[in-house]
């Protein structure tokens, strides 16, 4: 008799970290993500932290091969905004896959925040899968970058990592020239990415690079659009 999978939503941010969760996770027998929930900033149309276009998150998801559902929260959000948000969002998941009361992160580290999702779902009957957690991430980004994922640095935190580097390639250039006490995954906040391609997609996004923005005084923020594809 085969064992049955538990289901899982995986928190899906549009960057590297999201993306290989779920390629880790699909090789797992005992798992089975059903489907990907996000957070998007109203105001703006786009991911929250990572800045990614919706039409960018909606292709990210068509290749992914698995639904997308998306949490709305508004520009200046508090911490009780986001947990009304994703209350409802995790009930819309909940109509949809009956018996789903697992979410998957792609945290690596950071124990605080891991802490914060287990006590903030934990309220509401649900548990936190993190595959990645304690990984190596000098390894792990390695790894992400010899098994074809690709990504491009869309977010950059100027008060830990120079401006410049937005819009660079996550590759092994970029590991080689990260200045010493920048984490070579950003799991510190140092930089987010915007992934077009790897093993956990069904074919590579056709992604155009536009400008690159400062807000805030402070996040470089580099816009990706789904580039046009002659047919």
């Amino acid at each position: 008799m085969t064992a049955r999978r538990t289901p899982a939503l995986l928190a899906w941010s549009g960057g590297k970290d999201a993306a290989w969760t779920l390629h880790v996770l699909r090789q797992r027998v005992d798992v089975e993500v059903v489907g990907l929930l996000t957070t998007v900033t109203e105001d703006y149309g786009r991911v929250s932290m990572q800045g990614i276009r919706r039409s960018v998150l909606h292709a990210q998801a068509q290749a992914t091969g698995l639904p997308l559902i998306e949490a709305m929260i508004p520009a200046r959000c508090t911490n009780d905004d986001y947990e009304r948000a994703m209350t409802a969002a995790l009930a819309r998941a909940t109509q949809r896959w009956p018996g789903l009361r697992t979410m998957a992160f792609g945290d690596l580290f950071l124990e605080d925040i891991r802490a914060y999702r287990v006590q903030n779902l934990a309220r509401i009957g649900w548990d936190v899968l993190t595959p990645l957690f304690g990984s190596d991430t000098a390894t792990l980004a390695r790894e992400m970058i010899e098994s074809g994922l690709r990504a491009h640095l869309c977010c950059v935190d100027t008060q830990q990592l120079d401006a410049s580097f937005a819009g660079h390639a996550f590759d092994a250039g970029l590991l080689d020239t990260l200045p010493a006490g920048v984490d070579p995954c950003g799991e510190n906040g140092e930089f987010h990415t915007c992934v077009s391609a790897g093993p956990m997609f069904d074919a590579p996004l056709a992604l155009a690079q536009g400008d690159t923005e400062l807000r805030d005084d402070r996040f470089a923020f580099t816009d990706y659009a789904l580039a046009d594809v002659p047919t």
